[in-house]
């Protein structure tokens, strides 16, 4: 490479395409299509095949042994381990084509672990992580670690925590969750919620969340203006927040902790005890237009203005 805004292919390598960015390199025994569009600063390793209908952004990763059909779109900072599968039709036949490819993206800075496989139509959320040989069957949110067959969320990437999970009072509670005050006597524990003083709001709505399979997440998304409080009466659960910028992760094992949660916050809860019950004020009586679903939406919200 005799100028550094060119990019490189190996001489033993195949490149059609000329949309390919400044610094990007093609090594040996790789083959890139005429469609194909790469960003800049790409590392495309030996024994790699791109095909047409393919948008790859800036300083992607690609180890030996991937294919990327027609239909991906992989982010910026992209890593794809070695031997990784996507697919890209979920009925295939030989020599029956369909009209339109599923589209799987793979959203800015992801990773996805050698040999696993990523069915068709798939989205992964920005900086999560899929395990090696992981299968993916659903879409993965933002910052999630998956792994198994399916794939399962086992915790959260760049999240601050889990917090200290002590079970009692007396070992303090954690930064940012709120300590309840308990009554015990030898008839039992009595936890007191008097309002307004023990929720820093007047609730309009309270709602409980049980019987989850410890497997399945909730929440993942935000509110405009309804604030809540959430206390875990029975079992555990952990919870991630999220302002937009920075995540923390607590563990909600006793009912004399309390977890609050502003307006434009990104919740999501997950790792559900068998007998977990969650308990949630709300701020707010429910209100379809109040929700933010989508993280891109919520992030570029959350931003100060």
């Amino acid at each position: 490479m005799t100028d550094a805004d060119q990019y490189f292919v190996h001489p033993q390598g195949i490149c059609e395409s000329t949309q390919i960015g400044a610094r990007t390199r093609v090594w040996a025994f790789s083959h890139v299509l005429p469609g194909a569009v790469i960003g800049e600063d790409g590392n495309i390793n030996d024994h790699v095949f791109v095909e047409n209908d393919v948008i790859i952004g800036d300083r992607v990763t690609l180890k030996s042994g991937v294919q990327v059909w027609d239909g991906i779109r992989l982010g910026d900072d992209v890593f794809i381990g070695p031997n990784a599968t996507f697919t890209n039709d979920r009925f295939p036949r030989s020599k029956q084509y369909p009209d339109s490819f599923a589209r799987t993206t793979i959203e800015d800075g992801a990773s996805i672990g050698g040999g696993a496989v990523i069915l068709p139509g798939i989205r992964v959320g920005r900086r999560a992580m899929v395990g090696a040989g992981a299968v993916v069957t659903k879409d993965v949110p933002p910052y999630a670690i998956v792994v198994g067959n399916p794939a399962r969320i086992v915790g959260y990437a760049e999240t601050a925590g889990p917090a200290a999970t002590g079970t009692t009072t007396e070992l303090g509670t954690p930064e940012g969750l709120t300590a309840l005050r308990t009554v015990s006597d030898i008839r039992g524990d009595l936890l007191p919620i008097d309002l307004p003083e023990s929720v820093p709001f007047v609730p309009q709505r309270v709602f409980f969340v049980h019987g989850v399979p410890s497997k399945e997440v909730r929440g993942e998304h935000a509110h405009r203006r309804c604030e809540q409080f959430l206390i875990c009466v029975t079992g555990s659960v952990s919870c991630i927040v999220d302002d937009g910028s920075t995540r923390r992760e607590y563990v909600l094992d006793h009912p004399s902790k309390g977890l609050h949660m502003p307006p434009m916050t990104w919740g999501t809860q997950y790792d559900y005890s068998p007998d977990a019950v969650l308990a949630v004020f709300a701020s707010e009586k429910y209100d379809d237009a109040d929700y933010i679903r989508d993280y891109e939406e919520f992030v570029a919200l959350a931003q100060p203005q």
